[in-house]
């Protein structure tokens, strides 16, 4: 599995998948492997759409500080080695096992094993 340690707000400092905001005009599956080629190096194929997911942040007096809707796709790498650039601080490949050990952004256990399930059910 593709992660990124992340450099910027919010979320600094976890880790999290590759990704980032689509530009005007941008389909969100071309921003996807925009964001992966920038952030990362890698070039990738995107074989389907794992979930979406919905990122909602409030201020300590209880108000709306932002609202993200991430889509998170699955594919399969072509080429390239992880080397940060742009908003990440550190890219690797690790074992699904190993991110336990990591201090990650919320429910990244969930979207890495729902991924896996939908790369299984896109390979029978």
């Amino acid at each position: 599995m593709l992660i990124g340690l992340r450099g910027k707000d919010p979320r600094r400092l976890l880790w999290s998948l590759p990704g980032g905001h689509i530009e005007a005009g941008e389909t969100a599956h071309d921003a996807a492997l925009r964001e992966l080629r920038e952030e990362t190096g890698v070039e990738a194929e995107i074989l389907g759409l794992t979930d979406i997911n919905d990122v909602i942040m409030h201020n300590p007096d209880g108000s709306l500080r932002a609202h993200y809707l991430l889509t998170i796709f699955f594919g399969r790498w072509l080429s390239g080695d992880p080397v940060p650039a742009d908003d990440c601080l550190e890219a690797r490949f690790v074992e699904v096992d190993a991110i336990n050990e990591l201090d990650t952004t919320d429910r990244l256990m969930h979207f890495v094993k729902l991924s896996q399930q939908k790369w299984i059910e896109h390979s029978d």
